[in-house]
């Protein structure tokens, strides 16, 4: 068991924050783990591509994997200076990624060992026990350009569908921090959580110390990859707790692609019927006469569609061409990848 000691200050100063790279780190354990939940198997599949094809791409061909699954240890521990508490609210990737860039090599030796111990370092990492500062600085710099290109990979491209989940989580917990207190607050994010006498107390852990916090508050980092509660490994390392964020199950969850009755539901008959018939650039005559109406009434419907970006248009000399927008495929439901 871990557990932060905070006092009246430090509850005080209990506050949350975004982190794109707590999210990428703790990822990893996802891919290495399927079995940790079956919730992101659709996440892990779009990552490393279909297990029933062999041979078929994946999206991390060309990385190595080798290395950068090797920080996970056996116990799902992971490094402390690869998660760096957030400075800000909501810092970039690239700003927290410049933080573990900076990191002294000798607590890239502590943490690499920390969180691998009892069991030795596996051999990508074993730079780690080089006694000079070359093969670590040298192995810290090779981990952040990896994760770097994992980042683009893997979480950035639905990092802003992230965040709204993670910012509603956060809208929840600071009403029942208003609502019942501290007790209240804990006792609803985990299970193995629990608030006691000034204590916060997070069970099932392997890690066994008490951290005082000391005036140093207590960060929440909500996350969709943690699987429950994760502290530091170090208990030098100020109050920080990554947990998991409410509404992960809808995250994956595909949007069903828009039916033809809820289409004309949404827009009417007429512009229903124009938004359909624009797969290809096509002039308000053409229009007209494929719907058997007057080019006035197309006009008007016409207007309505490309003032709400579900249409563009471009002259062709005399002509103006109208077109089926990026928007409006994604309405008709031909946007998404399959």
């Amino acid at each position: 068991m871990i557990s932060f000691e905070l006092g009246v200050e430090d509850l005080a100063d209990t506050r949350f924050a975004l982190s794109p790279l707590y999210e990428t780190v703790l990822s990893l354990r996802v891919l290495r783990e399927p079995g940790l939940s079956a919730l992101h198997l659709p996440w892990r599949r779009s990552v490393l591509g279909a297990p029933d094809t062999p041979g078929a791409p994946g999206a991390l061909d060309g990385l190595d994997t080798e290395l950068l699954m090797s920080v996970v240890a056996v116990r799902r521990t992971l490094p402390d200076f690869l998660t760096p508490r957030p400075a800000s609210f909501a810092p970039t990737f690239e700003e927290e990624l410049a933080t573990v860039g900076r990191t002294p090599p000798d607590l890239v030796r502590r943490d690499l060992l920390a969180a691998h111990a009892p069991d030795p370092l596996p051999a990508p990492l074993s730079a780690a026990l080089a006694p000079d500062d070359g093969p670590v600085v040298a192995l810290r710099d090779a981990l952040c350009a990896l994760l770097r290109r994992y980042w683009e990979i893997a979480v950035r491209p639905m990092w802003p569908r992230m965040r709204l989940l993670l910012e509603a989580d956060m809208t929840y917990r600071a009403r029942q921090l208003a609502m019942g207190g501290a007790r209240l607050l804990f006792a609803d994010i985990h299970p193995n959580l629990r608030w006691h006498d000034g204590v916060l107390h997070i069970g099932q852990m392997i890690s066994r110390h008490r951290v005082v916090a000391s005036g140093r508050g207590l960060l929440l980092v909500p996350s969709v990859f943690a699987h429950k509660p994760a502290p530091p490994v170090s208990p030098e390392e100020a109050p920080t707790l990554a947990y998991p964020s409410r509404g992960v199950a809808t995250l994956w969850v595909r949007e069903p692609d828009a039916s033809p009755a809820a289409l004309v539901s949404l827009l009417g008959a007429p512009k229903a019927r124009l938004l359909g018939l624009l797969d290809e650039p096509l002039p308000t005559v053409e229009l007209a006469r494929r719907l058997g109406v007057t080019a006035s009434a197309v006009s008007q419907h016409l207007g309505v569609l490309y003032a709400t970006g579900l249409v563009s248009r471009a002259r062709d000399g005399r002509q103006v061409l109208y077109r089926r927008s990026p928007l409006g495929d994604e309405l008709r439901g031909r946007g998404r990848p399959a």
